[in-house]
């Protein structure tokens, strides 16, 4: 009888999870001195309930009739060291990331218990306890579902107004820690892509949209880190110099990238959100500026840089209104987006765009312009209706102040250094490529192949417009429409809306838009020199 009394018991049992179940149960206080048996209490019953969960219904029935979960929490009040929250975290983890039975997930995520646990005042001075709160995050948003997501949630009146796996996910996404950075960004997806209606406009509701315009902000820092990095290397190459840009230009792809995942879910206004941040923050107050920037010391990375991130914004970021805007500002010369107190064209710049000596805009500032020192100079019509040769050949260091933006690009393709010519074919590549880019854009523009012109104009042939019948069929083959500027107007007025809640002041749109063919001319010029 003895023998039978002290035989052990099977590992994997119910009579192993009940026993622990018990155990824990008796605990009072967790200290010094059982704060090891709690442990492996905690452990073992992450063990059991996986086990369960495959070969035995009764250990999980078991599990929620004694509410174990409960018993975790209480658990956790009691705790005085850092171990037992760590390990509690990595358990309650292991369990849902393992469970395969819908209703199972329903009773974790039930009773308020996993709010709990998420809103808990854990010390995350200790880095390893926050890694454990973050993937314990990750784990949750992995089972989440139009089903699931609702336990996770508060409503009133059919509207979400707490949701704290979302509000305690996003305050480490700017996390100095990779790591921790990439998990929350898991977690956002998986929220975002369930595609339920009342969690998405809690999302794109304030004050949860600043972390959309706090992820450009933050984009941009790493924007101006990278073109710092940029300027250094050409002053002073080391022996790391390569590395150190790859590995920041990979982080800048990779932000790029979550940009396009965020889109890629549907939700109202989050695009509108990300493409009005994308121009306010960065291109118009930093890249297209920095196009016609010329540092100091002939060093010229400004350039470089903003030509290689306009084509990744273009690239991987997947939003029409943001590429067709960019297209229209391109008809815009630098002053329009521009301070006049903070900028020297052809010189150093203070405030706004790319510095040669590290110095880098203040982002809580940055976007708080002062409007009382802002002015927008937009050429007559008379200045801007066409694209003159002979501005080009006068050019130096593309500064001239009365340049379009587009014509600054084609300035770099004649007149350019061998990087800045092949920074602006890639640009202009980028936009042929680009499918969001409407087609009258790219012919505004100036780069829209001859085919595709000869297509529209064969088609207005067929249904009887005589404006493409003439162009068609004309001695000279003009490719010029006089109706693209209606397609302009409609971003030239997005532009117009964003500079001004930039605080610049716009005097008037440019009314006749460059119709001459870029790249024609490119050619051109290329040939007579």
């Amino acid at each position: 009888m003895w023998f039978s009394f002290l035989r052990s018991r099977d590992r994997f049992s119910l009579d192993q999870l009940r026993y622990l179940s018990d155990q824990l149960t008796k605990v009072q206080i967790v200290n010094e001195v059982n704060k090891d048996f709690v442990i492996e209490a905690l452990r073992s019953i992450a063990e059991l309930i996986t086990y369960g969960d495959q070969h035995d219904a009764s250990f999980f029935e078991f599990f929620m009739e004694k509410q174990v979960v409960g018993e975790f929490v209480r658990i956790l009040k009691l705790s005085r060291t850092v171990s037992v929250p760590l390990q509690l975290l990595q358990t309650v983890s292991i369990m849902i990331q393992n469970l395969k039975s819908e209703h199972a997930i329903y009773y974790m995520f039930s009773n308020e218990h996993m709010n709990y646990l998420i809103t808990y005042s854990f010390d995350f001075r200790n880095e390893e306890l926050l890694s454990y709160y973050i993937s314990f995050l990750r784990a949750i948003s992995g089972k989440l579902n139009k089903n699931t997501i609702s336990l996770l949630v508060k409503t009133c009146n059919d509207e979400v107004v707490s949701f704290p796996l979302y509000v305690e996910a996003i305050r480490f996404a700017f996390h100095e820690e990779n790591m921790i950075r990439t998990a929350v960004r898991a977690v956002t997806l998986n929220v975002y892509h369930v595609g339920d209606d009342c969690v998405n406009r809690y999302i794109a509701s304030a004050p949860h949209t600043d972390y959309f315009s706090n992820l450009v902000s933050f984009f941009r820092k790493q924007c101006m880190d990278l073109n710092r990095l940029v300027s250094e290397t050409l002053k002073n190459p080391g022996p790391d110099s390569t590395s150190t840009i790859i590995a920041a230009v990979d982080e800048i792809e990779d932000n790029l990238y979550y940009f396009s995942d965020v889109i890629s879910a549907g939700i109202p206004d989050v695009g509108r959100l990300i493409t009005d941040s994308m121009l306010m923050l960065l291109i118009f107050p930093i890249l297209l500026p920095s196009l016609r920037i010329v540092a100091v010391n002939d060093m010229q990375s400004g350039v470089v840089t903003s030509l290689y991130l306009l084509c990744c914004i273009l690239r991987i970021v997947k939003i029409k209104d943001l590429a067709n805007t960019i297209v229209a500002a391109l008809s815009y010369p630098v002053e329009a987006f521009t301070k006049c107190s903070g900028v020297k064209v052809n010189g150093h710049i203070t405030d706004h765009g790319f510095t040669s000596e590290g110095q880098e805009p203040d982002n809580d500032n940055h976007a708080k312009c002062n409007s009382a020192c802002l002015m927008v100079n937009v050429p007559d019509s008379s200045s801007s209706a066409g694209f003159h040769p002979e501005s080009v050949i006068l050019l130096n260091n593309c500064s001239s102040s009365n340049l379009a933006l587009r014509e600054v690009l084609l300035a770099y393709v004649t007149k350019g250094d061998d990087v800045q010519v092949l920074g602006s074919l890639s640009v202009l590549a980028t936009l042929l490529q680009t499918k969001e880019l409407d087609e009258s854009m790219l012919d505004g523009l100036g780069i829209l192949p001859q085919r595709k012109q000869h297509k529209k104009l064969l088609l207005q042939a067929l249904v009887g417009e005589a404006s493409g019948e003439e162009q068609l069929f004309s001695s000279e083959s003009s490719l010029m429409r006089d109706d693209i500027g209606c397609e302009f107007d409609v971003y030239f007025g997005k532009i117009k809306v964003c500079i001004s809640n930039l605080g610049l002041f716009l005097v008037d749109l440019i009314e006749d838009i460059c119709m001459s063919g870029f790249l024609r001319q490119a050619t051109s010029h290329l040939n007579n020199g």
